[in-house]
């Protein structure tokens, strides 16, 4: 009997259907750890460059030397410093082409940061919606193989003449291994999902933010007439 319910013999004694669907909820649990160990290790290189970034450029720097480092950094450079970038070159691109209005400069930079914005967000979420849908599937994949394998250990028992508590618990318990392992899959991926998307919305708010910062720095430097070439304010 207890060689019989030991989990390595259940997997091996237990139906194809069955043993397809541990199968495939092994391989998807799989996949999701590792879209969790990546998720962490992106995360925190995004925080951390992002509030890199920010810092420098709060520290009084000049903005227009902040941008030629932007541009020359376009891809190692923080989400912070691309959208900064998007704003900056927008706007420059528009000073160029003698547009006077102040609103229109405005609205054009916050476009180009808003664009870049989206852009950073759905490489942020990338993979994220996979947690979900591992969460939320996982368990009921497991759920149908051990519906399927408690109806082929009961069609099993019909020839039987005697049925003890011996004679079904295998083939229940092979059955019970696929739930098991559904949710061994799905409990990691749906808190693992939950942490990254308030960290995401942590970032989001930071990115946000931080347009609608640097727009009042370039509608205070419109109306004064400094141009690009202001310094951004020294907030220490």
């Amino acid at each position: 009997m207890n060689q019989d319910l030991n989990i390595l013999h259940l997997i091996t004694q237990a139906s194809f259907v069955v043993q397809l669907v541990m199968a495939t909820l092994m391989l998807v649990s799989l996949a999701s750890w590792a879209v969790i160990f990546g998720k962490l290790i992106g995360l925190r290189r995004v925080r951390g460059a992002n509030d890199g970034f920010e810092r420098e450029f709060w520290s009084g720097r000049n903005v227009q030397e902040l941008y030629a480092h932007s541009e020359r950094n376009a891809e190692i450079g923080a989400p912070l410093e691309r959208i900064f970038a998007s704003g900056m070159r927008e706007f420059l691109k528009l000073r160029e082409r003698r547009v006077g209005d102040a609103g229109s400069l405005l609205d054009g930079a916050r476009r180009a940061m808003r664009a870049s914005l989206q852009r950073e967000m759905d490489a942020v979420e990338h993979n994220l919606s996979f947690l979900a849908t591992v969460g939320s599937v996982s368990p009921y994949v497991g759920l149908f193989g051990t519906v399927w394998g408690i109806m082929h250990a009961f069609t099993g028992l019909a020839n039987v003449q005697q049925v003890s508590l011996a004679t079904v618990a295998p083939g229940i318990a092979e059955a019970l291994v696929a739930t098991a392992i559904g949710l061994f899959a799905a409990i990691p991926a749906v808190i693992a999902y939950n942490r990254f998307s308030r960290d995401i919305d942590r970032i989001a708010i930071q990115l946000e933010t931080f347009v609608e910062e640097f727009s009042n720095i370039l509608a205070r430097n419109i109306g004064q007439g400094a141009g690009a070439g202001a310094s951004a304010p020294n907030t220490r």
